[in-house]
C-alpha cells in the first residue's frame, strides 16, 4: 500500500521491480483487500484517485492471478492468512511486505517474507 502514497518510494520501487524482474501473484481477496485500504479515509486523503488508479493498474495489469485452494490460520492476524494462502497458491519464493504481523513469519514454509527495502537489496 505504501507504493500507493509516494511516488518513487521504496514500495513503490520494489512494485515496480517486480513488474520488471518477478512474478505478481494476486487473488481476488487480495484484490479486494487492496481496493478497500485505498478507499479507507487514511489512504483516500494521501493520494489522489489518479494515483490510486495509477498504482492498481500497476498490480493488475502485471499479476498472475490465483485462486487458492488451500486455507491456512498461521497469521495471528486472521485477515492476512489470504497472502499466505496466495504464496502457496503461486508456489512463491517469497512474499514483500511491510505488515508486522507477516513479517514475524519469516520465513514461513520455506517462504522468505522482506520488507521492500529488503527485496531490492537482494
Amino acid at each position: 500500500m505504501g507504493a500507493a502514497i509516494k511516488r518513487d518510494s521504496v514500495p513503490e520501487r520494489a512494485l515496480l521491480r517486480a513488474r520488471a524482474e518477478d512474478v505478481i501473484a494476486l487473488s481476488s481477496a487480495v484484490e479486494a483487500e487492496i481496493v478497500e485500504v485505498f478507499s479507507r479515509p487514511k489512504f483516500a486523503g494521501a493520494m489522489t484517485g489518479t494515483r490510486r488508479d495509477h498504482v492498481l493498474g500497476l498490480v493488475r495489469d502485471a499479476a498472475v492471478r490465483f485462486e487458492p485452494t488451500v486455507r491456512v490460520r498461521d497469521c495471528r492476524d486472521a485477515k492476512d492468512n489470504k497472502y499466505l494462502e496466495l504464496a502457496l497458491a503461486a508456489s512463491a519464493t517469497v512474499i514483500v511486505a511491510s505488515d508486522q504481523d507477516l513479517l514475524v513469519l519469516h520465513p514461513w514454509r520455506g517462504v522468505r517474507i522482506i520488507r521492500p527495502a529488503g527485496y531490492l537489496a537482494v
